[in-house]
């Protein structure tokens, strides 16, 4: 089931954690007084123990993880335990794994044999990437990422270039995105109203407005016409569900795209 509500104080958490950006994440991982799942901006409660059932559901929208001897690439890759838990699928099927993030970040990471560190800031490395896997990736990942490139960068050149980067076959996974949409139906509903209360630490209801002001969340149209762009470039794409053993299941959702 997804986090319970009381697990962590909703609003001192969405405080904490608000405005992040590429910058913000780099001083996160430097700061020594965060657990790692902290540093990449998460309460822990968010991720420590769901390891298992996110790399399960990542595997299968990717099935190239379930294969032997891939390239994979992970872009954001964090320094918490779905990298780490990354990082041990990886070995065991004996993938080349690409990982992408800050310096700051990666060095927070073991170096492996089969695990090559590309820093730097994604799309500005893409062409590096490139050159270094020029057949292509099988699986990417960019799980809980998009929220940031939406306010930081041009979420559309970013799945353009990433999209660019996938094999024959080969999928990318734009998971964990919270979207505003959803989350504005799952808060008209009777469970998503005692969940917000139980969460924001508030006797009161959640305010839903019959329409949502544009804002700096991701939504439905958005989400939609970054799937519609690149199915008229060729590619397939879908916006699929998280299963409800997920940690935020009730709130976000995963795109995925595939090239033919």
């Amino acid at each position: 089931m997804a986090v319970p509500p009381r697990s962590a104080d909703g609003a001192a958490e969405t405080k904490r954690f608000a405005g992040l950006t590429f910058d913000r994440y780099r001083l996160l991982a430097g700061d020594s007084t965060l657990s790692p799942t902290e540093k990449i901006g998460c309460p822990d409660s968010f991720r420590i123990g769901f390891t298992g059932a996110i790399l399960a559901d990542v595997t299968a929208k990717l099935p190239a993880l379930a294969g032997t001897g891939r390239a994979v690439l992970d872009i954001g890759i964090g320094c918490a335990e779905l990298a780490h838990g990354l990082l041990d699928l990886c070995r065991d099927r004996g993938h080349h794994l690409t990982g992408v993030d800050s310096p700051e970040m990666l060095a927070l990471l073991p170096d492996r044999p089969g695990f090559e560190k590309c820093p730097g800031r994604f799309p500005d490395v893409a062409d590096d990437l490139a050159r270094n896997v020029p057949g292509g990736f099988d699986a990417i990942i960019v799980y809980s990422v998009l929220q940031v490139v939406f306010v930081d960068q041009n979420p559309v050149h970013f799945v353009d270039r990433a999209l660019a980067l996938l094999a024959p076959g080969g999928r990318l996974l734009v998971g964990d995105v919270p979207n505003v949409s959803k989350l504005r139906r799952f808060l008209a509903s009777a469970a998503g109203a005692a969940y917000h209360r139980d969460y924001m630490r508030t006797s009161e209801m959640p305010e839903v407005p019959a329409f949502a002001a544009p804002d700096a969340r991701l939504d439905d149209g958005v989400l939609f016409g970054l799937m519609q762009r690149a199915r008229n470039a060729g590619f397939e794409a879908y916006l699929v569900p998280q299963p409800d053993g997920l940690p935020l299941a009730n709130r976000r959702e995963d795109l995925l795209f595939q090239r033919p």
